[in-house]
């Protein structure tokens, strides 16, 4: 009986084995072509933008140097009518930079902790349940919304609010209750919000409860716990969510119309004062450099070339300021890692 059962068929255990390997190496090979074929899209945008801004829709690209492309797109762009010429693309450039990375200062330390109340001090409740679903939510409101809350709360109540509490010598002209570079950031905080909480609570679940029981065995406080081992072992997910937030908010435009973006700004959101950045000023952006051209430009034989290139450099600067999140990304995984080996 002992011999007809061991001689029997193939171990069950050998066959789960198997079919778990079949199963990872088709999920690599499906991510690495998805990834493959992320990374061929964008370059083929690349080239796009770069064949059109030089001329290619007109034929003068052919046989042409790289190096001329380049000299004809900078041309184009110093020589184009203002503001889209060299000037106005250089303050659209600081104006997305500017309003990118004052999201980015007000949504990361924000989202860290409603990601970490929801996950380490929240209980398991119905209303904790519903936050999630309402954060879930939020992630699928069109930015258009999000633009006439901005301009309906923040511009026009707390704005006009702080006008009558501090600026009530300069009224009835408007200090804070006018669109302008802090309304715009804040506005794209509560776009981008739910894409750092998700990434946030996603990356703590996934860390062993190991790290959470053994911290507190050894006396750590919940405090000490949560923010000297947990969020450490979890700065990656942290972090690409802040990449993701990062890549979704410097592109939008929809909602910056409504809260402080203009065509044209006189003078940079920058000072040489504390806190270097005009927060009620407006400012410029490269995405409505785009939209405006596009729409309101009049016709001619290079209004096809300067859109290209204005949306190359927008593509550019995006890429730029996702490509230095994921090196701190990288580098933040290096340093937990060697932490952990000792």
């Amino acid at each position: 009986m002992i011999r007809r059962l061991s001689s029997g068929g193939p171990d069950p255990g050998t066959i789960s084995h198997r079919r778990s390997f079949r199963h990872s190496t088709m999920m690599l090979w499906l991510t690495s072509s998805m990834a493959l074929l992320a990374i061929m899209m964008l370059v083929a945008l690349i080239l796009l933008l770069f064949w059109l801004a030089a001329g290619g829709s007109s034929g003068g690209g052919q046989g042409v140097a790289a190096g001329d492309h380049l000299a004809s797109i900078f041309l184009r762009l110093q020589n184009g009518p203002a503001p889209y010429n060299s000037e106005g693309i250089f303050a659209a450039i600081v104006g997305t930079v500017a309003v990118t990375l004052l999201m980015t200062i007000i949504v990361s330390p924000l989202g860290v902790i409603v990601a970490i109340y929801l996950h380490v001090y929240a209980r398991e409740t119905w209303y904790t349940e519903l936050i999630r679903i309402g954060i879930h939510n939020l992630a699928g409101v069109p930015s258009i919304i999000y633009g006439v809350f901005g301009l309906g709360f923040f511009v026009y109540v707390v704005g006009g609010q702080i006008d009558q509490w501090f600026f009530s010598d300069a009224l009835p002209k408007a200090t804070f209750g006018t669109p302008g570079l802090l309304w715009a950031s804040v506005t794209l905080v509560l776009l981008t919000l739910p894409t750092v909480i998700v990434a946030t609570e996603e990356g703590l679940a996934r860390l062993p409860s190991s790290l959470r029981d053994g911290s507190l065995a050894l006396g750590a406080t919940r405090f000490e716990m949560t923010f000297g081992v947990l969020i450490p072992a979890a700065m990656s997910s942290l972090v690409t969510g802040i990449v993701l937030a990062i890549a979704r908010a410097a592109g939008e435009v929809a909602p910056l119309m409504l809260v402080g973006v203009v065509k044209y700004a006189p003078s940079l959101p920058l000072s040489g004062q504390m806190p270097f950045v005009e927060l009620e000023q407006k400012f410029m952006h490269l995405g409505f450099l785009v939209y405006d051209l596009t729409l309101h430009a009049p016709t001619g034989d290079g209004r096809m070339t300067l859109i290209a290139a204005i949306a190359l450099v927008l593509v550019l600067v995006v890429m730029s300021l996702t490509t230095f999140a994921a090196v701190l990304r990288g580098r933040f995984r290096m340093q937990y890692a060697q932490e952990a080996l000792f």
